[in-house]
């Protein structure tokens, strides 16, 4: 079969988020063994991860359980960290939006940091792709990730406590995340949004329920999309 078939580009897929496995797996662990750890049993632990597979959002969520927050604080929280999900799906509408609803709702569950960065990222340096290659290449990039998020979290809920200390799973979600994000800071509103984010997640440390990292990407947001309205004035004058 040729290059240029949906198997081919599904398969392709796969092999580029082949390494993400090496973060889905402890990442999945972690939470296993912190939800286990909280209390919930093993039914519960890996309903909560199929059902929702966010990893940032389900952390969210059980840390503010842990610390007895509101119902209300909990759910606002993991909406507001899962609420990025919704500009990527914007993002990658062009590409898959005349894909059929079955599908387009699959990918809606799939959709995740890794497999939006791969996907965007494929998609505008190959922009002569069809939309089911797109689909298919989509797809490919949590072919793996996916059933070893799922294990990952089993193994954990299996294991508990009993995981050493030693292994540092927690070091799973900054690597993730500086992997996925340094490379797509690319133009200066990037920059901008980044800088402002941080620097307001450090001010708003104190902030109860770690509201303040929802404030912050909120501020970095702001800033980007006005360093790009500035941007785009300033070029319209030249």
């Amino acid at each position: 079969m040729g290059r240029t078939t949906s198997k081919w580009h599904f398969w392709k897929g796969m092999r580029d988020g082949a390494p993400f496995i090496l973060v889905a797996a402890p990442f999945g662990m972690l939470f296993g063994v912190l939800a286990t750890e909280a209390g919930f049993k093993l039914l519960e632990t890996m309903t909560f991860t199929m059902s929702v597979f966010a990893g940032a959002s389900q952390f969210t969520a059980l840390q503010l359980m842990q610390e007895s927050a509101p119902t209300i604080i909990v759910l606002i929280s993991a909406l507001a960290v899962t609420l990025r999900v919704a500009m990527y799906s914007a993002s990658l509408a062009p590409y898959l939006g005349a894909a059929p609803l079955w599908q387009r709702a699959c990918a809606a569950y799939l959709l995740v940091d890794q497999s939006y960065a791969l996907s965007v990222s494929r998609f505008e340096t190959h922009p002569d792709m069809t939309t089911s290659q797109r689909m298919a290449y989509f797809f490919g990039t949590t072919g793996l990730i996916a059933p070893i998020w799922y294990l990952g979290s089993l193994f954990g809920a299996l294991m508990g406590s009993r995981i050493p200390e030693a292994w540092a799973l927690d070091f799973a979600m900054p690597v993730a995340f500086l992997a996925m994000v340094a490379p797509m800071l690319r133009t200066l509103p990037h920059l901008i949004a980044a800088l402002i984010a941080s620097i307001v997640a450090l001010l708003a440390v104190g902030i109860p329920f770690n509201l303040g990292l929802i404030v912050a990407g909120f501020c970095g947001m702001m800033a980007g999309a006005q360093a790009e309205l500035v941007m785009g004035r300033r070029k319209g004058q030249t």
